[in-house]
């Protein structure tokens, strides 16, 4: 009997040896993606796996902090992904546009397609991704990742679901949190990644991140990346018999402010610069006229992953952008976690004095529970909210 049990001890000391030895075989990496709205050198100091840094959107925006921020995931020896923001124009022009611009990391990075309704004029267009993916896998030999909000899954189509793995956008809440087990609804959709808060907060940056999960191991990771295991540069796009340049999304960005003011926006767009301006000043009323003046008010708005000054004046109708102070002094240049203030009237849009109501969104709110049942079916349509279960902290609300 001693003996039989001396036996059983060396058995089990040689099995938990070998659990101690061999990794678990869920190794799920934690992540984040980029853009130009976090600091050149978040991925230098930022605690992460992988990071996803956005590259291109439309045919005429590339994140002029690419170079830096991939430069850091590559130097730490990070896993490495690019996304390109679809602006609905010419889905094989911006393929070609995304393929030319990311074409040196090709078969050691991840692509992404990042399929959202803001500023996408093909929103709702299906075939539009399988156009987009089909001409990314032809150039490079890989099929994109998409990413979409789990409430929009439907717009994907069942062929590019069957070759393309999914990045599902689903928040629990966008109360702050870091990375998280295993975040809410995990894994529902088979996705390869999943997203879900653009509020996280982790060592070594101070903001907020979009924080994410790949569902996987690096070596995993790196299949995606490079399916065939051969490193190969994309093959050269055909050139077209007359320029394919997106006019309409190169208006956007300026609008945007992506493109600066004066001698910077002409030097950045370049021959384009008058057919731009064109449209341009006609989406804007080709006058820069203001009305008489309404009363003065101080609003302050905290930034938020994606926005745009332009955009926070369009959200909050507060303007001309000229009212808007933020930190850095140029309104072409702020970041998620920034409070920019207006100082100025309560709308200049109006031909008269008007008194504008905003409620600042606290962090647990609902739609529901801050106007109630009767009330927050307009609010929504008021805000232009798309996903009425999707508020934020420090987000503004007309009622």
């Amino acid at each position: 009997m001693p003996k039989l049990k001396k036996q059983l001890m060396a058995v089990s000391g040689i099995l938990l040896a070998a659990c101690l030895a061999v990794p678990l075989a869920i190794a799920d990496m934690r992540g984040i993606d980029v853009s130009g709205w976090q600091s050149p050198t978040v991925t230098c100091t930022a605690d992460y796996d992988f990071a996803v840094v956005k590259a291109t959107q439309g045919t005429g925006f590339t994140n002029g902090y690419m170079t830096s921020q991939t430069r850091c995931v590559q130097q730490r020896g990070k896993s490495l992904g690019f996304y390109h923001y679809a602006g609905g124009g010419n889905a094989t022009a911006e393929a070609d546009y995304f393929v030319n611009t990311v074409r040196p990391y090709v078969g050691k990075a991840v692509l992404v397609l990042d399929w959202e309704g803001y500023q996408n004029a093909a929103w709702g267009n299906s075939n539009w991704v399988r156009v987009f993916v089909n001409r990314v896998h032809d150039r490079t030999g890989v099929w994109p990742l998409v990413y979409t909000s789990a409430a929009y899954l439907y717009q994907i189509p069942a062929d590019v679901r069957s070759r393309c793995g999914l990045w599902v956008a689903q928040y629990a809440s966008n109360a702050a949190t870091g990375y998280q087990s295993r975040p809410w609804n995990y894994g529902k959709y088979g996705e390869a990644m999943r997203q879900y808060t653009s509020n996280g907060w982790i060592n070594g940056y101070n903001g907020p991140l979009d924080l994410n999960y790949f569902r996987g191991t690096r070596e995993q990771w790196n299949k995606y990346a490079n399916p065939s295991g051969n490193a190969s540069a994309p093959s050269p796009a055909p050139q077209p018999s007359t320029p394919s340049v997106d006019y309409e999304a190169l208006a956007t960005a300026v609008i945007r402010g992506d493109y600066g003011n004066g001698d910077a926006r002409r030097a950045a767009l370049g021959v384009n610069y008058d057919r731009v301006m064109r449209i341009v000043n006609q989406r804007l009323g080709g006058s820069t006229t203001s009305a008489p003046a309404p009363a003065m008010k101080t609003v302050s708005v905290v930034v938020r992953s994606g926005d745009t000054m332009s955009g926070i004046a369009t959200r909050t109708g507060l303007w001309p952008l000229s009212a808007w102070r933020v930190p850095s002094g140029n309104v072409n240049l702020i970041y998620p976690g920034n409070v920019v203030t207006y100082r100025g009237a309560s709308s200049s849009t109006g031909s008269a004095a008007t008194t504008v109501r905003v409620h600042v969104v606290k962090s647990g709110e609902t739609l529901s529970g801050i106007f109630g049942a009767s009330g927050w079916q307009r609010v929504a349509q008021l805000n232009g909210l798309a996903n009425p279960n999707l508020i934020y902290p420090g987000q503004l609300l007309r009622y």
